[in-house]
């Protein structure tokens, strides 16, 4: 039902009999001075006499019913004063309506505000997807251009706390040994992180343990009532919870540990809608983790090249397949280019091996100069070089293909050394999911298109698209 403020002794009976038609609810006051109401009957629209604006409370009142439709009723054909609520819009000034005129009013008035409210609903769904975007964003940045968990974990927790609007988090890993659940990141007082870093919980202990058993998603908006809350840190630490969320985060359809957020910050509970938004958070914690953890694992392992320092082919390969899998994931381009010096032979021959390998190191540094940091360059073997170009289309890898050889091309190579040498390279582009269905593919298909550049002309670039 349409709420309808009258303001002032404006209308006649026959007047009346409209509005009091089509379930609306009528609130008539005498002047904006005596406007009392309770927030549940705030109105939908404001008939009010054009002569109220001399009332002292006249701003107060424009302020308080700001973007409420007002139709503004003049008791003469003068329209002096008008000014003073048009700048107030959306206003509708109107003189001696008949009840047909005020109906067409009303219906139009309350058209118009559906018309604003639905805007105001965009604009403000499209602020908090702007901020969502801008989230994601700086966290694949973070994501691709670092190994360090906690890094990763830290930006992704202090990005998606601001998000949420949360007091504090916490991120549990599961310990593969023991099977328990150990608070690897806290947010807090120092004196609390000690104390809640001793704890650990085991499976189906608390909320977070009962989420890492079962593998689902909790939204509790009032942890005083739920049976699997377990209050002993909030008792070791003085802190009151009162609404939290819990995520599992997941890996391959292994549970890696658990996601925990705790109280709002405007003290609401959470809602399905923050759960949701989280669940969108979580993929990102679980590819930091895998990365991370795939990462110490390879740290045990020679994982760069003796000669050049760039990553080895034990290195390229394990990364090809967190790739292809973020990339499915995220439903998004990988590109690969394959690289042969030309002519190498050629230079060892004339100037011996030892001037061929500092050649190739300059060469490493010439190609880490020309990319990205979320770029990975490997020495595959030889004179090859592999570049993994992560999030990148395959018109996109073609043209840095280009630039590369250009800037080999263009390069003095051993200038300090007295040689001043020329080279180029020829390079094969292929991409996933575009033309290759697998990293096997993607290797053999870039590798291809590289060795038709080298059996061509050289100096070239070709893509299997």
């Amino acid at each position: 039902m349409n709420k309808i403020f009258c303001i002032g002794d404006l209308f006649t009976r026959e007047h009346d009999s409209v509005l009091f038609s089509k379930h609306r609810s009528i609130f008539k006051f005498k002047s904006i001075h005596n406007l009392r109401y309770r927030p549940e009957n705030r109105p939908d629209i404001i008939i009010v006499d054009k002569n109220q604006s001399a009332e002292p409370s006249f701003k107060e009142f424009l302020r308080e019913f700001s973007g409420v439709p007002k139709i503004v009723y003049s008791p003469d054909n003068v329209f002096r004063g008008f000014s003073r609520w048009l700048k107030h819009a959306p206003v509708y000034p109107v003189y001696a309506p008949s009840p047909r005129d005020l109906d067409f009013l009303i219906d139009k008035a309350l058209r118009d505000k559906d018309i604003l409210d639905q805007n105001a609903l965009l604009k403000k769904q499209l602020s908090s997807l702007s901020q969502e975007l801008g989230f994601f964003e700086e966290v694949s940045k973070t994501l691709t251009s670092t190994l360090e968990l906690g890094e990763i974990l830290t930006t992704i927790m202090k990005k998606s706390r601001k998000l949420i609007k949360a007091e504090t988090w916490s991120l549990l890993l599961l310990d593969e040994e023991t099977g328990e659940l150990v608070f690897e990141k806290i947010t807090g007082k120092k004196e609390d992180k000690k104390k809640i870093k001793k704890f650990r919980l085991k499976l189906g202990e608390g909320i977070a343990g009962w989420v890492a058993q079962e593998g689902i998603p909790v939204v509790v908006p009032d942890v005083s009532i739920d049976k699997r809350f377990c209050s002993k840190i909030d008792k070791e630490t003085n802190y009151r919870t009162k609404s939290l969320m819990c995520v599992p985060i997941k890996s391959k359809g292994s549970t890696l540990g658990v996601l925990e957020i705790v109280n709002k910050i405007t003290d609401e509970p959470f809602t399905k809608d923050d759960l949701a938004l989280m669940m969108r958070l979580v993929d990102h914690a679980a590819i930091a983790i895998e990365r991370a953890s795939l990462y110490q694992k390879m740290a045990e392992l020679s994982i760069t090249d003796d000669l050049t320092k760039l990553f080895n082919t034990r290195y390229l390969n394990r990364t090809l397949e967190i790739e292809i899998t973020r990339s499915k994931r995220h439903s998004s381009s990988l590109s690969l280019i394959f690289m042969d010096v030309d002519h190498f032979k050629t230079i060892n021959d004339n100037y011996g091996h030892l001037v061929g390998s500092k050649l190739l190191v300059e060469m490493g540094q010439l190609l880490i100069k020309s990319l990205r940091t979320i770029d990975i360059v490997a020495r595959y073997g030889g004179d090859e070089f592999v570049i993994v170009l992560p999030q990148t289309t395959p018109q996109a890898a073609i043209q840095i293909a280009e630039r590369i050889r250009r800037a080999i091309e263009q390069n003095i190579f051993l200038k300090k050394d007295g040689y001043s040498l020329r080279l180029t390279a020829s390079f094969g582009v292929a991409s996933y999911p575009e033309s290759a269905k697998s990293k096997e593919d993607l290797l053999r298909l870039a590798d291809e298109a590289m060795y038709r550049v080298k059996y061509n002309n050289r100096n070239g670039v070709y893509a299997i698209v």
